[in-house]
C-alpha cells in the first residue's frame, strides 16, 4: 500500500532507468513502431533514443528541439526553435524547415496535436519576459497560425477523451488550466483553471493524460510527478530523485509505463546523480495515445 503523500496523494518512488542522457530533457514520446522513447534534449538541440533496458542512442539535429510528435503518413514533426521540421522514420529531417515567427528573443517550448491532427506548440522568452509567449499551430496543409497568447512558459498541452476540453499549462500561474475546445475550428475559449498547485511543491511543466483523462504533471523544482483524477482531486504523488521534473508521458507495450524526465541546466550536480536521466513507474492505469500531425 502506498504512503501518504504531499497534499494527501498516495506516494510512491519512480525508479531511475537510464544514466544521465540530457542536459535539458523534454518532451518524451513512446515511438511503438519501434519499442523505444524518444526524448528532446531541448537547448542542446539533440533527439535521446532510450531503450526500455535504458540504453540510449543520441541524434544530433543543432538548434532547438523543443517537442516531438508522430505523423500519420510516418516519421515525426518537430518543433524547432521558432518553428517546424517533418523528420522521417529514422529521426532524419526532410523538406524545409516551416517558420512561425522570427523574434530571436524567443524560442519554443511544449506542445502536442489535438484529435484533428494539428500540431501545436508555445513560444517564450529566453529571459522569461511576462506574457510575450503565443501558442502555435501547424495545420496539416503546413500553414501557421497562433490560436492564442499573453504567455510566460507555456507547456503540457492535453485533450480530454471526448476532444472537447484541452488542458495546458503556463507554468508561472501554478495552475493547470482548462478550456472548452472547438475541434471544427480550432478555437479554445471559456479559459478556467482546472488545478491549482501549491507553491512550496513545485511548479507545473509538462503533463501526460490517460484514457480516464486522469492528468499526470511534472513538477519543476518539486522532484515529483502529480497524478490528478478526472475531477481534479489529488490521487498520487511520484517522487523523483532529481529536483527539476520536466515531463512525462505513457508507454511500455501495454502504455502503463509512466516515462518521467529531468533537467540537470539549472543546477547541474548541484541536484544530485539522477539530474537529466530519465525516470519510470508502472501504473495502474493507461496512457490515452497521442494524436498524430494530418501533414
Amino acid at each position: 500500500m502506498f504512503a501518504a503523500g504531499r497534499e494527501g496523494g498516495a506516494l510512491t518512488a519512480a525508479t531511475r532507468l537510464t544514466e544521465v542522457c540530457a542536459e535539458h530533457g523534454e518532451g518524451p514520446l513512446w515511438d511503438p513502431v519501434r519499442g523505444v522513447l524518444v526524448i528532446v534534449d531541448m537547448e542542446q538541440g539533440a533527439l535521446v533514443d532510450v531503450a526500455p533496458d535504458g540504453t540510449t542512442r543520441r541524434i544530433e539535429l543543432g538548434g532547438v528541439t523543443a517537442a516531438i510528435r508522430p505523423r500519420t503518413s510516418g516519421g515525426f514533426v518537430l518543433a524547432t526553435e521558432r518553428g517546424f521540421r517533418l523528420l522521417d522514420r529514422d529521426l532524419n529531417p526532410e523538406g524545409e524547415p516551416i517558420v512561425a515567427f522570427e523574434d530571436e528573443r524567443q524560442r519554443m517550448n511544449d506542445g502536442g496535436c489535438d484529435p484533428q491532427g494539428r500540431f501545436y506548440c508555445g513560444s517564450m522568452a529566453y529571459d522569461e519576459t511576462p506574457d510575450v509567449g503565443t501558442l502555435w499551430r501547424l495545420d496539416a496543409d503546413r500553414t501557421v497560425h497562433a490560436p492564442l497568447t499573453g504567455f510566460t512558459i507555456p507547456n503540457g498541452l492535453q485533450w480530454t477523451a471526448d476532444g472537447r476540453t484541452a488542458l495546458h499549462i503556463d507554468t508561472p500561474t501554478n495552475r493547470i488550466d482548462a478550456y472548452d475546445f472547438d475541434g471544427a475550428t480550432g478555437a479554445f475559449t471559456n479559459r478556467r483553471p482546472f488545478v491549482t498547485i501549491p507553491d512550496d511543491v513545485g511548479h507545473p511543466d509538462g503533463m501526460a493524460i490517460d484514457e480516464a483523462d486522469g492528468v499526470w504533471v511534472a513538477l519543476w523544482s518539486g522532484s515529483a510527478v502529480h497524478h490528478y483524477t478526472a475531477d481534479g482531486r489529488l490521487a498520487d504523488v511520484i517522487e523523483v530523485n532529481a529536483k527539476d521534473v520536466t515531463a512525462c508521458t505513457f508507454g511500455g507495450e501495454d502504455r502503463s509505463t509512466l516515462y518521467i524526465t529531468t533537467s540537470r541546466r539549472d543546477r547541474g550536480d548541484a541536484d544530485g546523480p539522477g539530474a537529466g536521466a530519465v525516470f519510470t513507474v508502472v501504473t495502474d492505469v493507461r496512457g490515452a495515445v497521442p494524436h498524430p500531425f494530418a501533414g
